[in-house]
C-alpha cells in the first residue's frame, strides 16, 4: 500500500454558505458534488478542494497561515486584478520566487488561499 498523491483538500465552515458564494461566484470554481452540508469543486481527475459545514468549527479563522490551499492559474496577475476589483482583500500580491509566482488573498472567513502561477 502507498500513497498515491492528494486526493484533495477540505475548508469547513460554521455555515457553508459563509463560504460558498465566495468559491462559486468570485472565484468561479464549478461545483462536481453538491449537498446541502458539503461541496467539491471540480471533478475525480484532479485534487479537489471542498468546503462544509463542521460542528466543530465557529467563527473566522484565528490563525489563517497556518494552512494554505493552493489553486492553480494561468494568469496570476490578471486573476489578482480582476478579484482586486470585485472586492477580494489580498495579503500579498503577486510575488515571484523563480520559476512559482504566488498572489495570497482571505476567504470570508479569513482562510488564507493562495494563487500558484508555474512560471519555469
Amino acid at each position: 500500500m502507498a500513497i498515491t498523491g492528494l486526493g484533495g483538500t477540505t475548508i469547513w465552515s460554521e455555515n457553508i454558505n459563509n463560504l460558498l458564494p465566495f468559491y462559486r461566484d468570485t472565484l468561479g470554481l464549478k461545483p462536481g458534488v453538491e449537498g446541502p452540508e458539503f461541496i467539491v469543486f471540480g471533478d475525480q481527475s484532479a485534487p479537489a478542494l471542498s468546503i462544509g459545514t463542521h460542528s466543530e468549527v465557529h467563527g473566522k479563522n484565528n490563525d489563517p497561515a497556518r494552512h494554505m490551499v493552493g489553486l492553480n492559474v494561468d494568469d496570476v496577475h490578471g486573476e489578482y486584478e480582476r478579484l482586486k476589483k470585485a472586492g477580494v482583500d489580498f495579503v500579498d500580491p503577486p510575488t515571484d520566487f523563480g520559476g512559482l509566482t504566488i498572489a495570497t488573498l482571505k476567504d470570508p472567513e479569513n482562510n488564507y488561499i493562495q494563487l500558484f502561477q508555474w512560471t519555469g
